[in-house]
């Protein structure tokens, strides 16, 4: 792999090289919606597809699909498929998807105190 630092020559990162754990992080639970699907599942588990649609009624059905698959393939959730008619579609965290809970709930401790403490615009 190849990274580039400024206009220098490109410089190989070595395999052993280990990425940013913050990156990581991001990129397994970053974005608009993926931590507020997994607060959602968390509350209610295992969470419906239907369900989720409705709590979250401002996510469309494509990126709520997406976002959910990217979870399930980070290894964060898991996908039962029912076969009933109408199919039943459930989703619940893994082990390392429980490992998120004491985050959340700093973050939603963090949240509520920021709601109190935040400068207001005049």
């Amino acid at each position: 792999m190849e990274k580039k630092m400024d206009d220098k020559q490109p410089q190989t990162i070595s395999e052993e090289e280990s990425p940013n754990p913050m990156m990581e992080a991001m990129q397994a639970i970053g974005g608009k919606w993926k931590l507020l699907l997994l607060d959602t599942i968390r509350r209610e588990c295992p969470k419906r597809f239907g369900e989720l649609r409705r709590e979250m009624e401002h996510i469309t059905h494509t990126t709520l699909t997406a976002q959910l698959r990217e979870l399930e393939r980070d290894g964060i959730l898991t996908r039962a498929v029912f076969p009933e008619v109408p199919p039943r579609v459930e989703y619940k965290l893994t082990p390392l998807g429980k490992q998120l809970i004491p985050i959340m709930d700093a973050l939603c401790t963090w949240g509520e105190l920021y709601g109190k403490e935040k400068p207001r615009v005049k």
